[in-house]
């Protein structure tokens, strides 16, 4: 049976990976073993999936990243440039930890801005904004923007990627979309 997805000639993919119809796979990156990834994915040059890593679909993974085992991404997710998880809260090079991989998920449609580096055990919800250089160490609310090291929420983001300003009813107005979105209780969700 025919591949469904494309793979550089100087990608690396191990035995076990499931990898998507539509996804395309770029130079020097290496799919390690037991990795899943969805359909409509673009995996950049000289990424690394690790063993266990899940995608969903249409996620988008920039040049020089890093994704290890523990790491969940759902559909549409975007991974900057040479951004990376980690996935042991204390590492150590002559202490072996692999059986205490610390899970991390980033929920649909969060966009992680390049060389972030997201600390384990954290969730990042849907449609976050992490702005680039951040250096993420708690979970992240749904649609907040945050920036910094150690990264802290400073708004909030629509779906479409644009800051949303409320006002005093607690509505903002995407100006792209023209999606609603609420704030209710240091919350955000969408109006439909």
């Amino acid at each position: 049976m025919e591949k469904e997805y494309f793979a550089h000639e100087t990608a690396v993919i191990d035995e076990g990976c499931k990898i998507g119809k539509g996804t395309r796979i770029w130079h020097f990156s290496h799919i390690m073993t037991d990795s899943e990834i969805g359909e409509n994915c673009n995996i950049g040059q000289n990424v690394v999936i690790s063993p266990g890593v899940k995608l969903g679909r249409n996620v988008k993974v920039q040049n020089n990243v890093s994704i290890y085992t523990g790491v969940i991404c759902e559909d549409d997710v975007f991974l900057g440039p040479s951004m990376v998880f980690t996935n042991i809260v204390n590492p150590r090079s002559a202490v072996v930890r692999k059986n205490q991989y610390v899970p991390t998920l980033v929920e649909k449609g969060a966009s992680i801005g390049a060389n972030s580096t997201i600390i384990c055990g954290n969730k990042i919800g849907m449609f976050a904004f992490i702005g680039a250089g951040a250096v993420v160490t708690k979970e992240v609310k749904a649609y907040a923007l945050v920036i910094g090291n150690p990264a802290r929420q400073t708004g909030w983001m629509s779906e479409y990627g644009h800051k949303l300003e409320f006002g005093i009813d607690g509505i903002a107005v995407c100006p792209e979309s023209g999606e609603k979105y609420k704030l209710e209780n240091g919350s955000v969700s969408r109006i439909n």
